[in-house]
């Protein structure tokens, strides 16, 4: 097991120092930077005059 693997996603996800170190906090801040929670498309269709 080379550490440097478990290091490599960090580096994308911002410069740390804790990279360098090869932490296990290394790890954790990227699989939170990794999570992006896309808010789906809603689309409001808002009722316009009526025309008779």
């Amino acid at each position: 097991m080379s550490c440097n693997t478990q290091c490599r996603p960090c580096q994308p996800c911002g410069p740390t120092p804790l990279a360098n170190s090869c932490n296990e906090p290394c790890v954790r801040q990227c699989q939170n930077s990794t999570v992006v929670i896309e808010p789906p498309a809603v689309v409001v269709t808002l009722p316009g005059p009526i025309l008779s």
